[in-house]
């Protein structure tokens, strides 16, 4: 007879936007009960519960500690709340999923990784990217040497959203207009999505960000710059040139205004035997590698690629002891490290700084 999965009792943090994935998701995995939901907002958290099917619903994570009932929690609240609602919850010794960025400075997300080392918890950054099979198998082709020391990368994360409304109407939706205002807790594209691009780019390549020099933009896009309570000073564009930990150099860049470019992660590894390719669109990835044999004619094969676990299924197996939680609230801290010498490379005339 198969033996059951440990049985795991999740509570969601924050009901909107990306929390329908979270539900999907987790709902999708063998023994895995999404008990009770969390938000502010009654009537989007009832409509969350009615949705998946979710008895319980709780308008703060004190009132759902105060109950209790419950493993572990993802926690999808913006950007601006990661600290203050995940804290509690590692207090309690609740094992956290949490959306990416961990937290809006490097202060509070190495906060947030000696806070879950204390309590003994599993913990893991929704870096959703990394669930594609091409970065995981260019990180292990790179690993394993076959491409060489590495000399140059190029990543860029190009998305369109405010040239066109194939995912909402950016101007009408609070869940795109929040995203770009920092009051309401946004670091702009380059917290939203270059943490994303910078994850990419040194989880393949195996190396860390030692030194970045950063540009932001933030694009005039409504008079007077605002629209209903949202004050549209985000950046909307950055591009940086970053040093990796061998001395190897790179250039990274991520912009919402890319018209053609609905959502496109890209990333070019160079090493002094080859080189390694990654695209991830429209939900698919694939890798392209040039190896030493094939260098002087510059002749590119695809790589057929496995399939592999997803974050959601990663954060469970490791709830259960399966598999080590990878990634975990100390690589958000370390890519937080980095973003928050980005914005401050910027505020000096993007001079490089040592992270």
């Amino acid at each position: 007879m198969a033996r059951q999965p440990l049985p795991v009792r999740l509570l969601i943090v924050g009901t909107g936007g990306m929390a329908g994935r979270h539900a999907e998701r987790f709902q999708a995995i063998a023994g895995v009960t999404i008990v009770a939901g969390v938000d502010t907002n009654a009537e989007r958290l009832k409509a969350y519960r009615e949705r998946f099917g979710i008895g319980r619903g709780f308008a703060s994570v004190e009132e759902a500690l105060d109950w209790g009932e419950f493993d572990a929690a993802a926690n999808v609240t913006p950007d601006g709340v990661h600290f203050a609602t995940t804290m509690p919850l590692l207090k309690a010794r609740k094992h956290v999923f949490c959306e990416k960025p961990l937290a809006v400075n490097r202060k509070d997300a190495a906060a947030m990784a000696r806070a879950a080392d204390r309590a003994g918890v599993v913990h893991g950054v929704n870096l959703t990217y990394r669930e594609g099979a091409a970065l995981q198998a260019a990180q292990r082709m790179v690993a394993a040497g076959e491409i060489g020391e590495i000399r140059h990368i190029e990543a860029s994360y190009l998305q369109s959203w405010l040239t066109q409304p194939a995912w909402g109407h950016w101007d009408r939706e609070d869940q795109w207009l929040w995203r770009l205002s920092t009051a309401h807790g946004s670091k702009g594209v380059l917290g939203d999505v270059g943490i994303h691009i910078l994850d990419f780019a040194t989880f393949a390549a195996g190396q860390d960000v030692t030194e970045v020099s950063c540009r932001l933009k933030t694009f005039h896009k409504a008079p007077g710059d605002r629209i209903g309570k949202y004050v549209l000073d985000a950046n909307d564009s950055c591009a940086m040139h970053v040093a990796l930990a061998n001395g190897a150099i790179g250039v990274v860049h991520a912009s919402r205004f890319a018209s053609g470019y609905v959502n496109q992660l890209t990333l070019k590894v160079f090493g002094v035997k080859g080189g390694v390719e990654v695209i991830y669109a429209n939900d698919t990835s694939t890798l392209r590698v040039c190896r030493e044999a094939n260098l002087t004619t510059g002749t590119w094969e695809q790589v057929k690629l496995p399939r592999v676990p997803n974050n959601y299924q990663r954060f469970i197996a490791a709830i259960r002891g399966e598999a080590p939680m990878d990634p975990d609230f100390h690589r958000g801290a370390a890519l937080q490290a980095v973003l928050d010498r980005a914005v401050e490379s910027d505020a000096k005339g993007c001079r490089s700084l040592k992270v």
